[in-house]
């Protein structure tokens, strides 16, 4: 395993898919006031934890990309603010 590489006993979460060194979902939302709603749970949950999303917004889409920009790689922060998102929805 390389640097870069996501530890391998990493579990992924569901719904959440491995796209370079990143964990990405992306959340549809009715409208863009539940959109919006849901990325001030997400960053309070972030801030919470500490660790940050990379994330886009376009009216009822959230994109969300999650890495340990430190270390350049999938870590279980990632997994676990990853889960922590989930239980925005």
């Amino acid at each position: 395993m390389s640097d870069r590489e996501p530890d391998p006993t990493l579990e992924v979460p569901d719904g959440w898919a491995v796209v370079g060194h990143a964990l990405r979902k992306e959340f549809v939302f009715a409208d863009f006031a539940e959109a919006f709603a849901f990325m001030t749970r997400v960053a309070a949950e972030a801030e919470r934890m500490n660790h940050h999303p990379d994330w886009s917004n376009s009216w009822n889409r959230v994109v969300i990309e999650l890495t340990s920009h430190d270390v350049d790689r999938l870590t279980t922060r990632d997994t676990r603010l990853a889960a922590a998102i989930d239980g925005c929805v």
